[in-house]
């Protein structure tokens, strides 16, 4: 509020806290700030550090970091984004905040793990990107009320100072779950499935794009989306997750 005293706005904040003290994403434990990991679940969560592949950001033990080494699975897929990463490994407390804010309705994740994603996401970053989340088909995205990578792409490109457009994406087509499909599967499910709205094509032309999504398994969603944004006029494609499911995980 405009001219409200220093003194009683702390004074409001602090009275908030005392009545909602700050709890742990994880397991809703006390902890000193809002948005925060109770020491458990930081030590439980598998954030991704050290050498990475620099295609799809999976940790590459033993690479030399920043040498821009690709990991076996992106020699032999062809990748059509240039760069990726990924804030966490898609299991335990990883999982369990994934789970949570895809399914969960835990909307307040979103903000921390943007914040997650950006320490990641720095080395793939370039000046004019736009951010733009992978897209729910409109019967999937009715029935959730929320597309959880349109959540994270919004905090992300806040974060980097980046243009964010939610819908340059479309579904094309509702596709079957991937859960269950081998790698094959998830490409053939997926072919085809997304594409540019017709409205954005302009703020594709001769841009970096940045794609995010919640979880990377095969690629599949994301190749999908890339294809589409380079065929529409993008200059390349980065791409970046919060989680990565990683084969030896």
């Amino acid at each position: 509020m405009i001219g409200e005293p220093k003194g009683l706005r702390a004074g409001m904040q602090s009275a908030l806290q005392f009545l909602f003290p700050p709890q742990c994403l994880g397991c809703s434990a006390p902890v000193a700030s809002d948005f925060g990991l109770c020491a458990d679940c930081w030590r439980d969560t598998p954030f991704i550090a050290g050498p990475v592949c620099d295609r799809c950001g999976v940790p590459l033990p033993g690479a030399e970091e920043g040498r821009g080494d690709i990991c076996d699975d992106c020699h032999a897929i062809a990748r059509p984004w240039a760069r990726g990463r990924a804030a966490m490994l898609y299991q335990g407390t990883g999982r369990k905040l994934v789970l949570g804010l895809k399914h969960g309705d835990r909307l307040e994740l979103a903000r921390p793990a943007a914040a997650w994603m950006m320490r990641a996401a720095r080395p793939i970053l370039t000046p004019g990107m736009v951010v733009a989340p992978v897209p729910l088909h409109w019967t999937r995205l009715a029935r959730r009320r929320y597309n959880q990578s349109a959540l994270l792409s919004k905090e992300v490109a806040l974060a980097a100072a980046l243009d964010h457009c939610p819908d340059l994406l479309v579904r094309a087509r509702r596709t079957a779950s991937q859960d269950g499909r081998d790698r094959e599967a998830r490409f053939l499910n997926m072919s085809g499935a997304i594409g540019i709205h017709p409205r954005r094509r302009r703020h594709l032309a001769g841009r970096p794009v940045l794609l995010v999504d919640d979880v990377m398994t095969s690629g599949a969603t994301l190749a999908a989306a890339a294809d589409a944004c380079l065929g529409a006029g993008a200059i390349s494609v980065s791409v970046l997750a919060l989680a990565r499911v990683a084969k030896d995980a």
